[in-house]
């Protein structure tokens, strides 16, 4: 039993067209060609334009894209970004909130009461949050008496400024958190100095 070759068999003439992105194809010979096509000079069965396609067309990629590619190869990378100073800064949390003065408010649970603020000011433990962070950054410290002023505070009232300030580690850096804050609102202004070993400020 033989098994016959539909295109062996195939004895009409054809033509090879090519298009604008550089594609191939054949056409019986006889058949109009398409527009945005062209004749590039060959034709013959089947068999024989296939094989001429098959020779000449190396690359399959559409010219438009083999164009761009070469476009590309030719640049040059792009050298890479050097973080600025102001940026490498940005990255750290510590010096962030060292940079200027940052919004912040008292940190208490269940609930952010004045009488609640008292009682931790009374044990000498406060955590104050800068809300501006991502996620907020709540900060918990021992207040430095010597350095805090709750002299104009009435904290029956609900009324006045308090200033605190206390030593503490973040991101493996000594530091000094240093607020004031409002009373009527538990919130006002704060921010972080850098501490040396001998406790000065940086």
């Amino acid at each position: 039993m033989s098994w016959n070759d539909p295109d062996k068999d195939d004895t009409r003439v054809y033509k090879v067209v090519i298009n604008h992105e550089e594609q191939y194809s054949i056409l019986p010979d006889d058949n109009e060609i398409p527009r945005g096509w062209k004749h590039v000079s060959k034709t013959g069965t089947k068999m024989e334009c296939l094989d001429y396609i098959k020779e000449v067309w190396t690359d399959m990629r559409p010219l438009s894209l083999r164009k761009k590619m070469e476009e590309l190869a030719m640049k040059p990378p792009p050298p890479a970004p050097v973080p600025e100073r102001s940026e490498q800064r940005r990255n750290s949390l510590v010096d962030l909130l060292c940079d200027g003065s940052h919004a912040v408010e008292v940190a208490l649970r269940p609930e952010r009461t004045v009488k609640l603020f008292k009682e931790a000011v009374d044990r000498d433990y406060v955590c104050i949050k800068f809300t501006q962070t991502k996620g907020g950054t709540e900060l918990g410290f021992h207040l430095d008496e010597d350095a805090s002023d709750l002299s104009k505070a009435n904290f029956e009232s609900g009324k006045g400024p308090v200033h605190i300030e206390g030593n503490l580690t973040l991101d493996y850096v000594k530091i000094k958190c240093i607020a004031d804050i409002d009373l009527s609102t538990l919130a006002g202004m704060g921010h972080l100095v850098k501490v040396e070993a001998n406790n000065e400020r940086v």
